[in-house]
């Protein structure tokens, strides 16, 4: 059974800097394709949540490649799935917090 996903304020913040990026840099087909493997990874999370690896075990955070410049980092709940962050990988990785 899919766990239901919840978003995190930063993580829509962050979805919506990088859709924007697409956007200026590339064209409306790139930006479907992201969105479509962003949408792929989600569902695969919904349904099988302990797929991809636990990065932070003191808050149970767990990364998701969607591309080689993005990844997703998601949490585990009783009933939800929250995802934390959407972060661009060519940034600096300190700037990643949870």
């Amino acid at each position: 059974m899919s766990k239901q996903i919840i978003w995190s304020p930063a993580a829509e913040k962050d979805a919506e800097q990088i859709l924007d990026f697409i956007n200026t840099k590339w064209n409306k087909r790139v930006t479907a394709k992201f969105l479509n493997k962003l949408d792929d990874n989600i569902r695969l999370i919904s349904e099988t949540p302990k797929l991809f690896p636990v990065i932070e075990d003191n808050l149970g955070v767990r990364k998701c490649v969607v591309t080689k410049q993005n990844s997703l980092f998601y949490r585990i709940s009783n009933e939800t799935i929250e995802i934390i962050r959407l972060f661009d990988t060519r940034q600096n990785p300190k700037s990643l917090t949870f």
